[in-house]
């Protein structure tokens, strides 16, 4: 009786976070490059998908860039928000929490003006529907069928 009611539980939790975990990507921003000057990231972002639930993972030196999330115009001229609103540790993650038109840029110098760091995405709606897992690390990580399967494999060896 004990062992159906944890069977139970434990499909209900997988149940719960499955979905979330199936559906979210963490997107390395310019790949291996990072976030950087001189990196062509309307090109980077142009094949991808950008969805609410998702992460986008600015890694760059600590010290040598920033990132702020601002509005269109603010990307279009490079203006930079005030210093207490950058993101600075070097592997700043960043939530898509809703869904339309995002920007961000690196307040440094010119980096954004002169070194073309800045980066504009459209983020859609959450999915409903599991994306592709990538075929390599440089597009994402996603969630795949072996997790899947591999949670189904745990929960009937406790069972």
């Amino acid at each position: 009786m004990a062992s159906k009611q944890l069977f139970i539980i434990i499909l209900a939790a997988i149940a719960v976070v499955l979905p979330t975990l199936a559906m979210a990507t963490e997107f390395m921003v310019g790949d291996d490059s990072g976030w950087t000057i001189k990196f062509d990231y309307q090109a980077w972002a142009k094949d991808k998908e950008f969805h609410v639930g998702d992460k986008l993972v600015f890694k760059y030196p600590t010290g040598v860039h920033n990132v702020f999330k601002v509005n269109g115009t603010s990307f279009k001229d490079c203006v930079v928000p005030p210093a207490n609103q950058a993101l600075t540790t070097g592997n700043d993650v960043i939530t898509l929490a809703t869904p339309g038109n995002k920007w961000y840029l690196c307040g440094i110098a010119k980096h954004c003006a002169d070194g073309g760091q800045k980066l504009a995405i459209t983020v859609l709606p959450e999915s409903t529907a599991p994306a592709p897992a990538p075929t390599d690390s440089a597009n994402g990580i996603a969630v795949s069928g072996l997790v899947v399967a591999a949670m189904f494999a745990v929960v009937m060896v406790i069972v």
